[in-house]
């Protein structure tokens, strides 16, 4: 029977969703729907089908550990991993999988982030179980591609050489983030996927994965090894975690891999990047206004998305394509044509 287990990366902070989403308490801790759920327990509810619930694996920082167990009392807390430094995601992986393969050293694994959103969720599981087929007792890599719905320049893409949704096929490039012209060039092609930083492997393939193309990650995890599980844990990753590279697993392993595959389709997937994103998941009103939170009062407004976290009553007059976002001491007026810089607007001042 296959060992399955899955690694949720938690540590973010978020930034493009202030107010709501600080470093005290980012969006993967946070219902930004409004659905009565935050992000990271949307995200072990969606892989349910596929892993039982001891078999998850939560990599955060230090600071969210509380957190972690108060959203999912059901992951035993020697699986709730405390980074005590944020290294990018290579490092945050070796990790978990050094971890893991101390006490599974058949584990096939899943690797996702915290703070995604997937509608189809069936169709989802079903990839997912596609991807383990083809990691179990193989060399493969199996990540996870999005059918592009329009030429996005916010994502990294996936090239295939084949296009067939639902099934697993070689992966011939990764490509960065692209222009506009770029992005619209993909779209038609047809052979594009969106990379939603899903991936799928073996205990084994990943360690050896690591060990010959992000060596000095691999030897930071062996010296820590001997501590893992053990009380000297904490003391020796506080004192080692910060010395791997600072890198991605994109570029750590992803781009230099010769056996990496895609398993590609339409789930009505999102990053839940920007308020504008989240805007585009809620039904919108008549003249298009989508609203989370209580009490809100809206008067002449039109493609306006407001969200308040707290009881308060918030009235809006007049304003077209706002976002109006509160939290308990913040509150954000601001154009959806200019959100991408609210992460300079909410930054310290000097």
């Amino acid at each position: 029977m296959m060992d399955t287990h899955v690694v949720i990366m938690a540590g973010g902070i978020g930034s493009r969703l202030w107010p709501l989403s600080t470093p005290e308490r980012p969006k993967q801790f946070i219902d930004v729907l409004g659905v009565g759920k935050s992000l990271i327990q949307l995200t072990v509810e969606r892989f349910l089908p596929v892993c039982a619930p001891d078999k998850f694996w939560v990599v955060t920082s230090e600071k969210y550990v509380d957190i972690v167990r108060e959203q999912l009392p059901d992951i035993p807390a020697d699986q709730i991993l405390a980074e005590p430094e944020a290294r990018n995601t290579a490092p945050c992986i070796a990790y978990a999988c050094w971890k893991i393969a101390q006490r599974h050293p058949a584990a096939n694994i899943v690797v996702t982030p915290a703070d995604a959103l997937v509608l189809k969720t069936d169709a989802f599981a079903e990839a997912i179980r596609k991807a383990l087929a083809a990691t179990e007792g193989t060399d493969a890599i199996v990540t996870v591609g999005i059918t592009p719905t329009r030429p996005e320049t916010g994502y990294g893409y996936i090239h295939a050489s084949e296009a067939v949704p639902g099934e697993v096929v070689k992966v011939s490039a990764f490509k960065e983030k692209p222009d506009a012209a770029t992005a619209e060039a993909y779209l038609a092609d047809g052979h594009y996927f969106w990379n939603a930083g899903i991936f799928v492997w073996n205990v084994k393939t990943i360690t050896r994965q690591l060990r010959a193309y992000a060596p000095q990650i691999a030897g930071v995890m062996d010296t820590i090894a001997p501590a893992l599980f053990t009380d000297a844990e904490a003391s020796v990753l506080r004192k080692l975690f910060p010395t791997c590279d600072k890198i991605s697993i994109d570029y750590a392993v992803m781009e230099k891999s010769r056996n990496i595959y895609v398993v590609a389709g339409d789930f009505a997937w999102s990053d839940l990047g920007s308020w504008g994103s989240i805007k585009t998941h809620i039904e919108p009103d008549t003249d298009g206004n989508t609203v989370v939170g209580g009490d809100v009062r809206l008067f002449g407004c039109k493609d306006c998305f407001v969200h308040t976290a707290g009881e308060k009553t918030v009235v809006v007059e007049g304003l077209e394509g706002y976002i109006v976002a509160e939290s308990a001491d913040r509150l954000l007026v601001c154009r959806l044509s200019e959100e991408q810089r609210i992460k300079e607007f909410s930054s310290e001042k000097n």
